[in-house]
């Protein structure tokens, strides 16, 4: 396959941006009234405002035909079909047809896999119910109050984001707890506020051989041994898990035991069983409407042109301040509290996917790939790190999201919260002039020597690009469509950039390393000879923990 570097529509873009780059949106805005009507653009309950981005008309039909010399409709259709697409391992990847609501076969190896999905959906209604309307009992016979779930990376931080979001949705009497990291403090620290009679824990690894995850889990048996006694902890334990038997072993009742598969990576596993905390705490009917906000955003990017294509529109934009701009950093700020644990996961789904250096073909890539993904809430961040945003020299694209009604707000409350945002992008694109800081200043009494100086200090550049996402409200069926959304911008700047998104070969390497430097951590003499940096860490924390 040719180079993307060497396609005469990356060349095209290249001159391009040279024409454009120190054009102004302002003069954009000014010159034409229809901008927003021509690039803003609206599926279902999300409205996408992209105006405020250094780009034209030119500029999206340039970076379109680059999608389309990239074979990008054609790759979209082997992602929903089915074909293995995660070349490095050679598997599907199919965590679309865990939401699919259609009644469209999906295929794997000759199989339809849609009733298997069809049959852990039903098994997980079946389990929450029963917590939910308090039939399941644990082994003292008392309902369950408290739920944990025990996992790390794609089976904590989906779950984790999701059922903070919609706490709204949550059932009065169940609370949810989250243990991913093997810190003793974290583990305590919710151990702490559970009855041990009273609490469900879910254990969540893909393999069972999770090693942060199963530490915590076998700590928690133990803790649970202990407080009940005789009396079983079967009933409160469930598992979600490629690997049934190692479950099993570990003391999960087989039919305690919830299935993924192969096909669904772990980054892009909320919508499996993984999501079992989250329907625990919605309810079933309600995790349905989640699957069918993202089913629906799928439909869009599956049969959209890509010129009015949501997903599509987001991952090109971020090419071309990536790769043309060299803007590597993307700042996510939603102006909603629930929403205040999303930049985490899609820390982990876009940098996970498409922090690569390898094309498919195994050539090294000789442009950037994966943003940078970082930010925090509005109101919060915009008076930490937004003087950053409007004055370093740093190019930083921001996504603001906001959502208009969210339940049980205060009207001043949610006005202030969408001015917040709405005055944050406008100052990102308009600044401040030299001038215009100057005439304030003088207006304010200041001396003119002391204004003339002071003026520059104040002034902001301005010209800075963000997109606005406004969600009609955060619903359980608007969260399942942004968040596949986002899957599916990942998805565009891979398939554009000929990486594979769907391995992290990067992961893995600290997984092998770490079993040798454990076993010498807890062995008085080293039997592995290491570097002379990792050598002496692992003599100093030998002496650190040698009792006194």
């Amino acid at each position: 396959m040719q180079k993307i570097t060497d396609l005469p529509e990356w060349r095209a873009l290249t001159t391009h941006h040279q024409q454009i780059a120190k054009h102004d949106m302002r003069d954009w805005f000014a010159n034409d009234a229809t901008r927003f009507a021509k690039m803003s653009l609206q599926v279902n309950e999300i409205l996408l405002d992209y105006s405020k981005n250094r780009l034209t008309p030119e500029t999206l039909t340039l970076l379109c035909k680059l999608a389309e010399a990239s074979q990008l409709s054609q790759k979209i259709e082997a992602y929903f079909t089915g074909q293995a697409i995660n070349t490095t391992e050679k598997r599907p990847v199919l965590h679309t047809a865990l939401r699919n609501r259609s009644s469209e076969a999906v295929w794997v190896d000759g199989e339809n896999i849609m009733p298997l999905i069809a049959d852990n959906l039903e098994k997980m209604r079946q389990f929450t119910d029963a917590v939910r309307q308090e039939t399941w009992l644990g082994c003292t016979g008392k309902p369950i109050r408290d739920v944990v779930n025990v996992g790390i990376g794609g089976s904590h931080l989906g779950p984790f984001s999701a059922v903070h979001a919609l706490a709204e949705y949550t059932h009065p009497s169940i609370r949810c707890h989250f243990i991913s990291n093997v810190d003793t403090a974290q583990i305590r620290d919710i151990l702490q506020k559970v009855n041990p009679e009273t609490t469900l824990f879910i254990v969540s690894s893909k393999t069972f051989t999770t090693i942060e995850t199963l530490t915590n889990a076998n700590t928690i048996k133990a803790w649970l041994q202990d407080h009940l006694a005789n009396k079983g902890f079967e009933k409160h334990f469930a598992a979600v898990t490629t690997a049934t038997e190692k479950a099993v072993q570990f003391g999960v009742p087989r039919e305690q035991i919830f299935p993924m598969w192969n096909w669904v990576g772990g980054r892009y596993s909320i919508w499996s069983a993984i999501g079992l905390p989250l329907a625990l705490a919605i309810g079933m009917d309600q995790f349905l409407e989640f699957l069918r906000g993202a089913h629906e955003m799928d439909q869009h990017f599956r049969h959209a042109d890509v010129s009015e294509n949501m997903p599509v529109i987001l991952g090109l934009l971020g090419i071309w301040y990536i790769n043309f701009f060299d803007a590597p950093t993307q700042a996510i700020i939603p102006y909603s509290h629930p929403l205040t644990h999303f930049r985490a996961y899609l820390q982990q789904a876009d940098m996970e996917s498409n922090g690569k250096r390898i094309s498919q073909q195994g050539a090294p890539v000789e442009y950037a790939t994966g943003p940078i993904i970082w930010g925090e809430p509005g109101c919060d961040s915009q008076h930490s790190f937004h003087q950053l945003l409007h004055q370093s020299n740093h190019l930083t694209p921001v996504d603001f999201i906001l959502v208009g009604n969210q339940k049980n707000d205060l009207a001043h409350h949610q006005d202030v919260l969408i001015g917040s945002g709405l005055s944050q992008a406008q100052a990102l694109l308009q600044g401040k002039s030299y001038q215009q800081a100057l005439s304030e200043l003088l207006d304010e009494g200041v001396k003119e020597d002391e204004a003339k100086q002071l003026a520059h200090h104040k002034v902001i550049p301005g010209n800075r690009p963000s997109n606005i996402l406004f969600l009609q409200s955060l619903t359980p069926y608007n969260l399942g469509a942004l968040i596949a959304l986002y899957e599916h911008k990942i998805f565009v700047q891979g398939a554009i950039w000929d990486i594979n998104s769907f391995d992290q070969w990067g992961v893995e390497l600290g997984k092998q390393l770490l079993p040798k430097i454990l076993a010498d951590l807890k062995n008085p003499q080293n039997q592995t000879v290491y570097d002379a940096s990792t050598q002496g860490l692992i003599h100093h924390y030998k002496k650190l923990r040698k009792p006194s």
